[in-house]
């Protein structure tokens, strides 16, 4: 089973670092970044589950950063606890109104964060679906199946995240450009033709059970994943 990634987004290395120790030993996969920058890079190319956001940063405030990240449709899945030495009742209802799933402030225990990041995945996982469909076509997220008109589909890793975007941002046109840095990552450099290869695939895979049409080029501009057929 894949561990759960967590980004901890703190500038103060010694509180980053305990706070590492303890989320690794408690068996989550951690990321660290010590800005906004960083964590925006960190974001885009790991994806993890879980962000903890400092309140007070150096190129950004936390919630700022929060807000920036909850109105992105690509966040909108990404859990966040805010971590603050603010404890006035004002600057929590700030903290969640800005978007945050839940707001710590330190000191605060290891074992009350640990307790913390696994209540907002309990959360967040009763919220998500397990199941992605679109006419015939079916994939498991967790199981990393996909199925088309009820036949199991051979998909190879590039083209199974793709389809997974594909399938969680339907009705909505992506450039090439943007199509590397979501799923290919942000710091990944390859041609933008790379793309049309893995379309191509990924249609050729969907093309006997019909699926393929769902998958639609838009000239000029990218490829968009619908239902519709125009």
């Amino acid at each position: 089973m894949t561990a759960t990634k967590v980004l901890i987004v703190e500038d103060e290395r010694a509180i980053r670092e305990m706070i590492a120790f303890h989320l690794t030993r408690a068996g989550f996969d951690v990321l660290e970044a010590e800005n906004c920058r960083l964590a925006r890079v960190l974001l885009a190319d790991e994806r993890p589950e879980v962000a903890l956001i400092d309140w007070m940063l150096p190129d950004m405030s936390g919630l700022e950063l929060t807000r920036m990240l909850k109105r992105d449709k690509d966040y909108q899945d990404l859990s966040v606890i805010m971590l603050t030495a603010r404890t006035e009742e004002q600057d929590k209802i700030s903290g969640l109104d800005g978007g945050a799933d839940d707001y710590v402030t330190k000191p605060f225990s290891p074992r009350e964060l640990v307790a913390r990041i696994n209540a907002v995945l309990r959360r967040s996982k009763g919220k998500d679906a397990d199941l992605l469909s679109m006419g015939s076509l079916e994939l498991d997220v967790r199981g990393h199946r996909v199925r088309a008109a009820g036949s199991a589909v051979k998909l190879g890793p590039t083209e199974y995240r793709l389809l997974e975007f594909f399938m969680k941002n339907p009705d909505r046109v992506y450039s090439r450009p943007q199509l590397l840095d979501r799923v290919w990552g942000a710091n990944v450099y390859v041609e933008e033709r790379t793309v049309d290869v893995h379309v191509r695939r990924l249609r050729m895979a969907l093309s006997e059970s019909g699926s393929d049409r769902h998958i639609q080029t838009v000239h000029g501009t990218g490829y968009r994943f619908s239902a519709s057929d125009t």
